[in-house]
């Protein structure tokens, strides 16, 4: 399998959150993406943390843009797999953050937002 180049993959993911620009992070995305996180069981009542579907999760992204104004990643490592890419990031709260993405090709068709301590992850702490 291929995927995109892990280090210009996560530049631009960071950009675009940075920016806010939850459209440009879901143009990566399939449309029937699959994707985990303890911050969406959080966020979105009644998801127990698993979205289904690109409209799912820009809703839930959309959300947590809404709620954390000051949102703001910064990237600490990316990592290459054989048919997925984790990033590495810092959020605004100082909280450490993996969000390990599969691809089939360019496109993401699962990902998993994962906390250094899911125990310190209120909804607050970030969207991914």
């Amino acid at each position: 399998m291929t995927t995109p180049e892990p280090h210009a993959f996560a530049d631009a993911w960071l950009s675009a959150w940075n920016a806010h620009d939850i459209e440009a992070v879901l143009a990566h995305f399939h449309d029937d993406v699959v994707f985990t996180s303890p911050a969406a069981a959080g966020l979105i009542t009644g998801s127990e943390g698993v979205l289904r579907g690109k409209q799912a999760l820009r809703e839930y992204w959309q959300e947590g843009v809404r709620r954390i104004l000051d949102l703001r990643f910064e990237l600490v490592g990316v990592y290459a797999g054989v048919d997925a890419i984790v990033i590495n990031y810092r959020n605004q709260r100082g909280g450490l953050v993996n969000e390990v993405l599969v691809f089939d090709g360019e496109t993401v068709t699962s990902g998993h937002g994962t906390y250094l301590d899911a125990g310190e992850n209120p909804a607050g702490a970030s969207v991914a």
